[in-house]
């Protein structure tokens, strides 16, 4: 490959050769032309290559090769496009094309050419000048060559002169470099396209295991390293890659006999070869030896629909073989030029009488023996026409011929080589144009071998499209060499399923054995090889491939469980504030008077306070309601508990302490005893409870690790210090009540409270084990109706215990709320404690 740097030398050792001279070494000249107002150059394989044996540089005599009947049409093809505009009305209208074609069978006759090339007019040397923008060579732009590898030469040395070179053949991707290669164009996709097309097949039938093999030159290096390149990207594993060389001697067709008896111990089904048609050739040769068979052979353009590989004897044993191809256009009027060429070289006044004076075999042609034109011939000749008519069409514009007359102007190859970069017109219904890399914008096609008799002929079973970009499989088409025509599997392991990751087994990522997802996991696509966690509000279970919403649980106001909690609420609630008037209607009476009588209405407070206190259980937990839920409770029943404590210590001191220690009971009612000690124990419950709110307050939270697909909103009721002592508190006025309760217990009916008392508090205590149980053991939505519950049997065991047998009296047993009844329990209380 040469870089402009590289030139200034090359060609300035050039200068001092007389390029004819170059040519004597020939024996006949390699290049015929035809006169015009303007030239274009062709190059074509008329012969096939020579391997440079010589011990001095000289350019090799064609004529002694082997003839190349692919590149006869290639040459002809040009021939018959330039005829064919010379003879057109409206494209270049009064201007004639000549032609220049050579015959580039060798690297050294590929340089010969391109130095000639860039020649002037006159001269057959290059004229060195510091600015070759004013430079004007004897050719206007250059037709070929065929290869890659010969491309690069003409492209390096044509490049320093912007002189406009479309290859019909050569599709390395490099070339497409505009830095290094300019003036490069091209009517062939290049092999970056073509390396994509390839993995689009591997992937839409499935084959992630298999071996790439290329020929020994820039063509199949340079795909075999992109082909490579995307597998890894697609996840597609390569088992075995190798660089075939073109057989020369007995050691190099060892080498390809090595390389096909590594590809039968892979195990692989499915075979890439990115390869020229001649390296192909002696491949394929060597695999129909070896006797491998029920293979897959995806091959690239340049070979899979040559007659090179097709012809070669039991290709049909190998299995099946497929291939990428440029889209197929037909070229009406082709074989009947080659025809009447053939003719006309018999009249030596005809203009074309040196027609076939390119190559000795050629002269002996008939319209009978004429080389077959095969499909892939008839591709090619296609690009080659195309090249053609894009430097007729660039010149008519560059000329000025669309008012009818051309203006013969003189310009310089840039500026051809501008207009050949931005035209566009239609050839045979197919629209022509270059992008900025100097590619046309076509695609491909997907063919499939199918043999007919004794001959191979290819089917189309699909196509590629540039836009969109994407693949169409004409599964209808599919002809596959296997049992009961079933696609090929060429994989390292089978495929895992839904939800089962890939742990990989060796250094190849498509061998694995497959372990399934654990829940709360996910097997994301875009990672098959590790299972990704669910997020905190998300969910999924075993071998899964994608996670869940979260259900967002609490207590709603709606379900029927908060419905029912609502509705004893609201009863308990009703029947505070219904024994609230009886007690302020009877606020005199002794009953009322008995269970404590003012202090009865700081009780019932405090329970309608705690009743009102439940509606914050209930909906989405908000901070107020989760910082005030509890402790408003704890102080509520706290104030409630402490009245009761005072009135047993109160109905215990009249009836048993008075009289033994008169001083503390006369103390106790002058000091105002009972209010101090409710206020302070009630005190002590609030200071706790603010203590509690400071340091670490209830909060709602989100709990999402007790059940899988839910996340429960409930309040932050964690066990702090402050809670466990509210709690305590709360057990130590219980205590105090039953032992104020127990100590009366034989107290005069009216007022022995125990039962009362010990039955309210008995439920309490039943309530809150039963809460703290299922705490322990369940943490749903429900936790928070079970609360209420609680709360609720609490305070429905003192309203009901303590006051309603209260009110029964009060309403019913009016005969029993009277001063006369109590004096009476009284003095039999005494008169029986006397006896005793």
């Amino acid at each position: 490959m040469l870089f402009p740097k590289d030139l200034i030398f090359f060609l300035y050792t050039f200068v001092v050769l007389d390029l004819a001279s170059l040519g004597q070494t020939c024996d006949q000249p390699s290049e015929f032309s035809v006169p015009g107002d303007y030239i274009i150059a062709g190059a074509f394989p008329v012969h096939s290559e020579t391997m440079n044996t010589k011990s001095s540089p000289e350019v090799d005599v064609c004529e002694r090769s082997d003839f190349n009947d692919h590149g006869y049409h290639l040459f002809q093809a040009m021939r018959f496009s330039i005829e064919e505009i010379n003879n057109s009305s409206h494209l270049l209208p009064n201007v004639t094309l000549g032609y220049e074609i050579y015959d580039t069978c060798s690297e050294s006759a590929n340089l010969y050419a391109a130095l000639d090339f860039v020649s002037l007019h006159d001269f057959r040397y290059v004229k060195m000048q510091n600015n070759f923008t004013s430079y004007q060579p004897k050719v206007i732009a250059v037709i070929g060559p065929d290869s890659s590898e010969l491309a690069f030469t003409t492209a390096s040395i044509l490049g320093v002169f912007l002189m406009p070179q479309i290859s019909y053949e050569a599709t390395n991707e490099v070339l497409s470099v505009k830095r290094l290669y300019p003036s490069f164009l091209r009517t062939i996709p290049n092999d970056k396209l073509q390396v994509e097309v390839l993995i689009l097949v591997l992937q839409y039938f499935n084959w992630t295991w298999i071996a790439i093999v290329g020929s020994d030159n820039d063509y199949g290096r340079q795909g075999l390293q992109s082909l490579y390149d995307l597998t890894v990207e697609n996840e597609i594993c390569v088992a075995y890659q190798a660089i075939i060389p073109y057989v020369t001697n007995g050691q190099r067709a060892e080498e390809v006999k090595q390389i096909v008896n590594s590809l039968r111990q892979t195990g692989v089904r499915v075979v890439v070869v990115f390869s020229t048609k001649r390296v192909a050739k002696v491949f394929f040769e060597a695999v129909t030896q070896k006797n491998v068979t029920q293979m897959v052979w995806l091959g690239t353009e340049d070979w899979s629909m040559s007659p090179w590989v097709s012809d070669i004897p039991n290709i049909e044993t190998i299995g099946t073989v497929m291939g990428i191809s440029v889209k197929q256009v037909g070229l009406p009027g082709l074989r009947e030029f080659e025809s009447a060429c053939v003719n006309s070289g018999k009249n030596s006044g005809s203009q074309m009488e040196n027609c076939n004076q390119i190559c000795h075999k050629c002269q002996s042609f008939s319209p009978q023996s004429l080389p077959t034109l095969s499909a892939f011939d008839l591709q090619a000749s296609f690009n080659v026409y195309t090249a053609v008519y894009a430097v007729a069409h660039a010149l008519h514009e560059l000329l000025g011929c669309g008012s009818g007359a051309c203006s013969r102007g003189t310009f310089f190859p840039w500026q051809l080589l501008e207009r050949i970069r931005s035209i566009s017109f239609t050839l045979h219904n197919q629209t022509i144009y270059f992008d900025k890399e100097g590619d046309p914008v076509i695609g491909y096609d997907i063919a499939m071998w199918e043999r007919t008799r004794e001959s191979w002929s290819s089917v189309a079973i699909g196509s590629f499209h540039r836009n969109p970009r994407g693949l169409d499989i004409i599964t209808g088409n599919l002809k596959w060499h296997t049992k009961d025509n079933q696609v090929p599997v060429s994989i390292c392991s089978k495929e895992c399923e839904a939800g089962e990751m890939r742990m990989q087994t060796g250094v190849h990522q498509c061998c694995f054995v497959c372990k399934l997802c654990p829940k709360m996991t996910f097997l994301n696509k875009s990672n098959l090889y590790e299972c990704q966690p669910c997020l905190t509000h998300e969910w999924s279970p075993p071998k899964s491939e994608t996670c869940f919403n979260k259900t967002i649980e609490y207590l709603y106001w709606t379900e029927p469980i908060a419905l029912a909690l609502l509705s004893a609420t609201i009863v308990l609630f009703l029947l505070a504030m219904a024994i609230v008037l009886v007690f302020v209607l009877n606020v005199n009476t002794p009953v009322v008077k008995s269970a404590g009588g003012k202090m009865c209405f700081t009780m019932l407070g405090s329970l309608v306070c705690a009743c009102c206190n439940l509606f914050c259980y209930f909906g989405v937990p908000t901070k107020m309601t989760c910082m005030l839920r509890q402790p408003v409770f704890a102080i509520s029943y706290t104030v409630c508990l402490s009245c009761l404590v005072v009135r047993s210590f109160q109905v215990v001191s009249i009836f048993k302490l008075a009289a033994k220690f008169p001083t503390f009971y006369d103390f106790w009612v002058k000091k105002n005893g009972p209010t101090i000690f409710i206020c302070v124990s009630s005190a002590i419950q609030m200071i706790i409870s603010i203590i509690w709110i400071s340091s670490q307050p209830s909060v709602p939270m989100e709990d999402s690790d007790h059940f899988e697909n839910q996340i429960i909103l409930q309040c932050s009721e964690s066990i702090s210090a402050a809670a466990v002592l509210e709690i305590l508190y709360i057990g130590l006025l219980s205590i105090c009540c039953f032992v104020f309760c127990y100590l009366g217990k034989d107290l005069p009916e009216n007022y022995n409270e125990a039962k009362c008392i010990t039955f309210s508090l008995l439920i309490y205590f039943f309530a809150w084990i039963a809460f703290f149980t299922t705490y322990i053991v369940y943490k749903g939505k429900y936790i928070t109706a079970v609360n209420v519950l609680a709360i609720l049997a609490s305070l429905f065991g003192i309203l009901v215990s303590y006051f309603v047998p209260k009110c029964y009296v009060i309403l019913l047993r009016r005969d029993l709320n009277t001063t006369e009844y109590f004096q009476t329990s009284i003095q039999n209380y005494t008169r029986n404690k006397n006896s005793d």
